[in-house]
């Protein structure tokens, strides 16, 4: 039989689905499962939106233009100046999802064995998409006793080599739900400046800053415009994670018809997602900030509540909607398959993600959990619960 490939043996299983099938044969025996293991919005996404997507009067359903139709990247200038970012529709390349962003980022920038440096915890698809690439990850840890803040910009350096092409940041970040200040971007400026490197950013939770710390982008420094990838996607902010619109911006000229090449390789961005991504454009004030208000309250309750059972803590996130959480085991990813498979408290469970999957360094995490608060505050109530419940009867729980 045919063997398959180095490159597929070392693509990692994703942290966030790949206790799927646990959670499907729970539900299949009646138990209801909790999930907060996903960055799924169980908001309503705006009726502008859905509006679009029942008005549409087309007799087909054509390709798009490769970099997206030329309305919605000039309708994204004037979002992106609302957030003092200077930004033109041809540089804007419309992508399926953050996610091929970041993949065609890595494709257009990153030989096979190159390097990029991300601070760890870090959100488990880079690792994949950089694996697609032939590209190497090298991390910084981060801890969870500093809140997860950027780690000394030294440990950085210690990592740059002659293979070293670039900079991975998320801010807000995913899975930690940190806000990386104007002082620590600068000090990665500084760096990428001096090593002439690119500076990958992915910034789709920057609605969700919850600390007053103001939005700061890689697109505001200055000095290192062109070695800036910014990532971006409508997935969150609208609730919109189905459509698969994100988009990739670069003031780089080379890099951007770079890009396009494999966006014409895969032909166009999805059409019906452009149109409910631009028409969310017109969601208005009242429905960003209603969305704001409702993570922060849910922040606020998860955290309070998640740190008031026995063994278990977790720092506040200062943005994004999720949390890393320390319990009370020594495998995480035991415990999180054992309360899919063998636990039910009145036939409730939940479903976290383990958070060794967010590392690259072995060890690290082992004993964290990712929580995604995209529940309302009554069922997230039930849901911690039924954790409590579970680290009570789990034979390994440390006492």
């Amino acid at each position: 039989m045919p063997d398959i490939s180095n490159r597929g043996r070392q693509m990692p299983a994703s942290p966030i689905r790949k206790l799927a099938p646990l959670s499907d044969a729970a539900k299949a025996r009646g138990i209801k499962v909790y999930h907060l293991n996903i960055g799924q919005p169980d908001l309503p996404t705006p009726a502008s939106a859905l509006n679009a997507i029942r008005d549409m009067d087309r007799a087909t359903l054509e390709y798009s233009p490769s970099d997206g139709y030329r309305f919605y990247r000039e309708n994204l200038v004037k979002y992106y100046a609302s957030f003092d970012i200077d930004v033109t529709a041809d540089e804007i390349i419309v992508t399926a999802g953050g996610s091929e962003a970041v993949l065609y980022a890595f494709m257009a920038c990153l030989n096979p064995g190159d390097e990029i440096i991300v601070p760890e915890p870090a959100y488990a698809n880079y690792m994949a998409f950089a694996i697609s690439a032939g590209a190497v990850i090298r991390t910084v840890p981060s801890t969870m006793e500093t809140g997860f803040a950027l780690p000394a910009i030294g440990e950085f350096e210690k990592l740059i080599n002659d293979r070293t092409k670039g900079i991975l940041i998320c801010n807000p970040n995913n899975p930690t739900g940190y806000v990386y200040t104007r002082e620590e971007m600068e000090k990665i400026r500084d760096l990428v400046e001096k090593y002439d490197l690119y500076l990958f950013s992915d910034e789709v939770y920057r609605e969700f800053i919850y600390n007053g710390t103001p939005y700061f982008s890689a697109c505001h420094l200055k000095g290192i415009e062109e070695h800036v990838v910014l990532i971006d996607s409508v997935s969150k902010r609208y609730s919109e994670c189905g459509i698969r619109i994100g988009c990739l911006i670069t003031k780089n000229r080379a890099l951007h018809d770079t890009v396009m090449k494999f966006c014409q390789a895969r032909l166009s961005p999805p059409l019906i997602g452009q149109i409910a991504a631009n028409a969310s454009l017109d969601a208005g004030e009242q429905y960003m900030n209603e969305t704001f208000l409702e993570y922060k309250n849910r922040r606020d309750f998860l955290i309070e509540r998640l740190n008031a059972i026995p063994g278990v803590y977790s720092p506040k996130p200062e943005g994004a909607f999720y949390t890393l959480a320390r319990l009370p085991v020594e495998d995480a990813d035991a415990f999180c398959t054992w309360c899919l498979s063998d636990f039910s408290y009145d036939r409730q469970t939940v479903f976290m993600a383990p958070a060794s999957g967010f590392y690259v360094t072995p060890g690290l995490g082992r004993d964290e959990v990712r929580i995604a608060y995209v529940l309302n505050n009554e069922e997230m109530d039930r849901a911690l619960t039924v954790l409590e419940k579970a680290l009570q009867a789990y034979p390994h729980t440390k006492k």
